[in-house]
């Protein structure tokens, strides 16, 4: 805790941060706070390495990968899932073809249910390609191309990039259960807006957790932005006014605040985030402009569960999907979009500093079922 408090210290010399916090900010905390907090983060703690950090792109543009490339990516980090999809249907499958019939169809659903896309999710695929295909002659490559156009559609969604405000800095507040890997997506977030040409600061509003702060700072530091600290155990929604304060005063173009994990079952941690948002307000009347609520996709069914409920209870508006790299259960975005009716707008590309993209329902279709 030492090596932190000094971090602390030369980050505040350097920041100058401000403290005209209004009378709401100094609230008394919550009395019930979790007394095993570091048991409970058990979030993803890898550093970015330097030489991950991209070059800039030019000023203004969205640093968005071409189609190609984001095939490419998609299909790198959905190659467990697709190895599973592929060996799991193709066994379904003779040399000269196989006949849609009742048989099939049933255990094309068993089979797709194992890529955790869920029950809803697999039956309607499946009723689909009993309507096109049901009596006829098939081959692997018809059955798949069948089920990659029912996904595209089943995840086709309006445009979800950020939704930016027409002055002043944009606040986005970043949400999710413990160790969904929501301090490091902010940091993939923060350098995918700073390679557009955007200035971003960041606020290490998960005060109740030392290593995340530590974390968001060396993330800060590598990407080139500003972060705003406070003291350990500090009041969240202090953090969180001094961030909006500080991107303000320096005309930053986008503002970050991660905030302490929580389960929806958690009322005063809830009630928390309430106060965060009530105190950005205080600034910024129309902030927070964004809530992305980070689910875990190596967790699976396990993910939804865990955060249901969370979306409403948290006013979200969008989803990133972390770690889509580590799992072999790409599926699972189909009922996380049927579930919490919210786009996703980021899915995680592994653990550098540039792996993350905007999400693309076609790109994620193609390479999560075709060769």
């Amino acid at each position: 805790m030492a090596f932190w408090r000094s971090k602390k210290n030369r980050e505040d010399d350097a920041l100058g941060q401000t403290s005209a916090v209004p009378s709401e900010v100094s609230e008394k905390q919550p009395a019930s706070q979790p007394a095993n907090r570091s048991a409970e983060s058990r979030e993803e703690s890898k550093l970015p390495p330097d030489e991950s950090i991209a070059s800039a792109s030019s000023p203004g543009s969205e640093a968005k990968p071409s189609s190609g490339g984001l095939f490419s990516k998609m299909r790198r980090v959905l190659s467990k899932t697709r190895q599973t999809c592929r060996t799991d249907i193709r066994d379904l499958f003779k040399s000269e073809g196989t006949l849609v019939d009742d048989d099939f169809l049933e255990e094309l659903f068993s089979r797709l249910v194992r890529t955790d896309m869920g029950v809803a999710s697999a039956e309607a695929i499946r009723d689909d390609v009993a309507t096109r295909l049901r009596a006829r002659v098939v081959s692997l490559e018809e059955v798949l191309g069948t089920i990659t156009e029912q996904t595209q559609t089943m995840l086709a969604q309006e445009s979800a990039g950020i939704q930016y405000t027409d002055s002043g800095p944009t606040v986005i507040l970043v949400v999710g259960v413990n160790g969904s890997g929501k301090t490091t997506s902010i940091g993939k977030l923060a350098n995918f807006l700073h390679q557009s040409g955007r200035k971003v600061v960041l606020g290490a509003g998960d005060t109740f957790r030392a290593a995340a702060v530590e974390q968001l700072t060396v993330w800060a530091g590598r990407i080139g932005c500003e972060i705003v600290t406070g003291k350990p155990e500090a009041d969240p929604a202090s953090v969180a006014y001094q961030t909006v304060e500080k991107a303000l005063s320096i005309g930053a173009d986008i503002a970050i605040i991660d905030t302490a994990g929580r389960l929806q079952t958690q009322v005063n941690l809830m009630q928390q985030l309430e106060k965060i948002r009530r105190v950005v307000e205080k600034k910024i009347d129309t902030a927070p402009h964004e809530v992305l609520l980070v689910l875990d996709a190596t967790a699976g069914q396990n993910a939804i569960s865990q955060a249901q409920g969370f979306s409403d209870a948290a006013g979200c508006t969008g989803i990133v999907l972390a770690k889509l790299d580590g799992s072999a259960k790409g599926g699972v975005i189909l009922p996380i979009r049927e579930k919490f009716q919210l786009p996703v707008k980021f899915v995680g590309l592994g653990e550098g500093v540039d792996d993350i993209a905007a999400f693309d329902a076609a790109a994620f279709a193609k390479a999560l079922f075709t060769q």
